[in-house]
């Protein structure tokens, strides 16, 4: 195992990792000092988990605008969705260069992500009228890969030019 106050500095989401389960077998040795051991180990684990909540979230907003700029008819909000994207991504490149063990969870987080962005999608679209039976059939044909999200892809504008 690596020097542990290196990999806090290298990658938090694994010292987390690590340090709760190393909490949980000390637990288990029968040391008589008076912690709570159980909750202080998922206290740090769930610091862990955030960056990885945090992760989706950002790769939920990223689909989500990529959806709209395929789908929504909307002309006036497609530069802050294409602005929305490109700030997300880098927040992502960021978060994964702090943290490189979440690029392991990448394919968990982009299903879960997809779900949640659908979903928000309805909601947005519906809001401004422009959702209806033909959208949902067109949005649920549409299938983004993990570079799409994360690179530099988007969509085609109306006019055919990619944006």
């Amino acid at each position: 195992m690596p020097d542990v106050s290196d990999l806090y500095e290298r990658d938090f989401v694994r010292w987390s990792e690590e340090q709760a389960s190393a909490l949980r077998a000390a637990a288990l040795s029968g040391t008589n000092l008076p912690l709570d051991w159980e909750n202080i180990a998922e206290e740090i684990d769930s610091l862990g988990k955030s960056l990885k909540s945090e992760l989706r979230n950002r790769m939920a907003t990223i689909i989500e605008h990529l959806l709209k700029l395929q789908v929504s008819p909307g002309t006036d909000p497609r530069a802050g969705w294409i602005e929305t994207v490109r700030r997300e991504r880098l927040s992502i490149e960021e978060l994964i260069s702090e943290n490189p063990s979440l690029r392991a969870t990448l394919a968990d987080s982009m299903s879960s992500a997809d779900g949640k962005a659908r979903k928000l999608l309805e909601i947005g679209l519906d809001r401004y009228g422009e959702w209806s039976p033909t959208m949902r059939r067109a949005v649920s044909a549409i299938h983004m890969s993990e570079n799409q999200v994360l690179g530099p892809w988007l969509p085609q504008s109306k006019t055919g030019h990619e944006q």
